[in-house]
């Protein structure tokens, strides 16, 4: 029986430009960043708050799991800003926004209220995006 998902894949364009922006930028901390005996260099984040998940920034290259024109075809959908990649809360969205906005966080839309929340979407420096959410308070 499965009983949880311990990491998440975000596929990036390049690993040192994605370290810089969710450590630096998003403030997550690194969980993992090692290097295997082929290579490969196995690069975890997660919100500082985060329990028991990790992110696995994941370079899109040809390998093992993509031949070159998939990777490509991957790599330019991520370019073109057409991988919704998530969500991720915070308690306020708008205290959140501002924040990162001034780091060089590009966002796609300012925070709304929605039927869920108050939501932004921003864009990873690769330019997977994702949702900023702040859920009603209970």
């Amino acid at each position: 029986m499965i009983t949880r998902l311990s990491h998440y894949s975000i596929y990036v364009l390049d690993q040192d430009q994605a370290y810089d922006f969710y450590v630096n930028k998003l403030g997550f901390e690194v969980v993992t960043d090692a290097t295997m005996d082929n290579g490969f260099r196995w690069l975890t984040v997660k919100p500082k708050q985060q329990q028991n998940t990790e992110i696995v920034l994941m370079p899109v290259r040809a390998g093992q799991m993509f031949d070159e024109q998939t990777a490509e075809q991957m790599r330019d959908l991520i370019r073109k800003g057409k991988l919704g990649s998530g969500v991720f809360e915070t308690n306020d969205c708008r205290a959140t926004y501002a924040e990162l906005k001034a780091k060089g966080v590009e966002f796609m839309s300012e925070p709304k209220e929605q039927f869920y929340g108050v939501e932004a979407l921003f864009k990873d420096n690769s330019g997977n995006w994702f949702s900023l959410t702040e859920h009603p308070k209970q």
